[in-house]
């Protein structure tokens, strides 16, 4: 085990420098970085003082006359966009093993500080769904593989089949509409309410939960019908295999049979995708964080791709590529625990 996981680790390193390389190269390429936003702002306070006027083709070139060409090299140079791609991306990387991930552009802080302060709020969404969804996933896939074309079976069928087709920012949207702007049953958003510091322990926790009911349903759906499909259709299959069936004909009881042995092997998928939910989750939607006005890494890397700060852009990134690495690590873990067939020697 100890130097399958060395393995493990030492192969996080080519990976995480694939992705990062590729990211960084991308942000240089792509128009509309920092430099060009300070350059049309420059150029629109320009126009602005000009009296509001569009220049005409022959003052275009004048326009950016606001930055000299040696003050939009210097910008060039502040923000790391003066050398070739490598050795941007080596000194980027130098810091980040420093664990400096430089200054945000558009909130003028520490990198690490702005993703410091985000990332309890996605580590509670995140863990909270991960172990809702496997408390209720597996006790359902059961009830359903032992009920198979049942009315339980059938009515929990259609439930979670229109949860899977319903994407988890559209049930934001639902949620947010009605039970918490028109029936008022819900905060309409946020983490916390305004007055969290002048609650009593208690309140403070109904508080957190009060608001977390909503976020957690819409995160929860998409992988709750996937997992309890999974349960459901591995269980099946074990049931029907004959080591289950010779256990029960030497006179083993049905319930014994499955929870004793069918069980077991039917966790095994499941397991596998542990690790990787809990990055995916940790990792957040911006989509359902911008619904119900959660502060987490989602919408903070949305917000950071649309207006350009790339610094935070390239954070988040790290964040949540070591995540997504770790947690294929957990996911194996998992699986060797779950299956002791699985030998890491």
């Amino acid at each position: 085990m100890t130097s399958y996981l060395i393995r493990r680790l030492l192969l996080i390193i080519p990976t995480f420098l694939g992705i990062t390389l590729l990211v960084f190269t991308i942000t240089r390429f792509v128009p509309g970085g920092p430099v060009e936003k300070i350059i049309a702002e420059s150029q629109r306070m320009s126009f602005g003082k000009g009296g509001g006027s569009t220049p005409s083709n022959g003052q275009a070139g004048e326009s950016a006359s606001s930055l000299s060409p040696e003050q939009i090299e210097e910008l060039k140079a502040y923000y790391g966009f003066d050398k070739p791609v490598l050795i941007s991306y080596g000194q980027w990387l130098v810091k980040v093993l420093k664990f400096d991930l430089g200054t945000s552009t558009r909130y003028y802080d520490p990198v690490w500080e702005i993703i410091k302060s985000k990332l309890p709020v996605s580590v509670y969404y995140g863990l909270v769904t991960t172990i809702l969804t496997y408390l209720i996933c597996i006790p359902l896939g059961i009830l359903k593989a032992i009920k198979h074309k049942t009315l339980i079976d059938n009515t929990s069928s259609v439930m979670v089949l229109v949860g899977y087709a319903l994407p988890g920012f559209i049930l934001a949207i639902i949620l947010f509409v009605w039970p918490a702007a028109r029936w008022d049953w819900f905060p309409l958003g946020g983490f916390v309410s305004d007055e969290f510091e002048d609650l009593s322990l208690m309140g403070q926790t109904w508080d957190i939960f009060h608001h977390s009911v909503l976020p957690i349903l819409a995160y929860m759906i998409g992988s709750l019908a996937t997992m309890t499909f999974l349960m459901k259709n591995t269980l099946m299959d074990n049931l029907a295999s004959d080591y289950i069936r010779t256990a029960i004909a030497k006179g083993l009881s049905f319930n014994r049979a499955v929870f004793k042995h069918a069980f077991r092997n039917s966790i095994i998928p499941l397991a596998t995708h542990f690790g990787n939910n809990i990055g995916l989750f940790l990792a957040g939607s911006f989509l359902i964080e911008k619904v119900f006005n959660i502060d987490g890494l989602g919408l903070l890397g949305f917000e950071s791709l649309v207006e350009r700060d790339y610094p935070v852009v390239l954070g988040v990134l790290v964040i949540s590529s070591i995540l997504g690495l770790l947690g294929n690590i957990l996911s194996d873990v998992c699986v060797a625990l779950v299956d002791p067939r699985v030998k890491f020697d």
